[in-house]
């Protein structure tokens, strides 16, 4: 069934949408696969905060020129879907890896990160990438190390130094007891 110019307008800035708000794409070809394989596939990336499209190849490469993104035409060919990435890369990325797994008819063609394409190897590389909470608190803890190190090291001197000093104050009063406390004929 045809679809009207006004429908592929509406579907272009539909995915064009999706493209710009999305961290990364994950694109697969999905022929051979029913209607409930796919409803499982996309309820899985939902899971991983993502969105899973069947996009005529005209309509995506329109979508992506839009976008302001080129990609080799051997991505866009057959049946494809796009896994769009909205908040978690890795996690859409697993959950498209893990079902290609267990369904050999879906075939993971590549994706795009920003304006970079990966290939199929690129892909599964993103699904050992921790989730972007992980990353984030790693990244604080980093922050906050040097942080907390520079803290101790400026403390340090100041009671070495004030060690040094209590103990210097110490050893001089000590040999001044002892002097003072000597026979003054030992002392002569």
């Amino acid at each position: 069934m045809a679809i009207t110019r006004e429908k592929k307008e509406e579907l272009i800035a539909q995915y064009v949408q999706d493209i710009n708000d999305s961290e990364g794409l994950i694109i697969t070809e999905y022929r051979g696969l029913s209607v409930q394989q796919l409803q499982e596939l996309r309820a899985k990336i939902r899971e991983a905060e993502g969105s899973y499209a069947v996009i005529k190849n005209t309509l995506a490469r329109r979508a992506l020129a839009e976008a302001g993104i080129t990609v080799d035409d051997s991505l866009l060919t057959g049946p494809i879907g796009i896994g769009f990435c909205h908040k978690n890369l890795p996690g859409v990325a697993k959950a498209v890896t893990d079902f290609a797994k267990s369904n050999e008819q879906m075939v993971v063609r590549g994706g795009l990160i920003g304006s970079s394409v990966i290939d199929e190897a690129g892909v599964k590389e993103l699904t050992k990438l921790p989730p972007i909470e992980v990353v984030r608190a790693q990244l604080l803890g980093l922050l906050n190390t040097p942080a907390s190190q520079l803290v101790g090291v400026l403390n340090a001197p100041a009671s070495q130094f004030v060690g040094v000093l209590s103990g210097g104050v110490r050893q001089l009063v000590n040999v001044l007891n002892a002097y003072s406390t000597k026979n003054p004929e030992e002392a002569a």
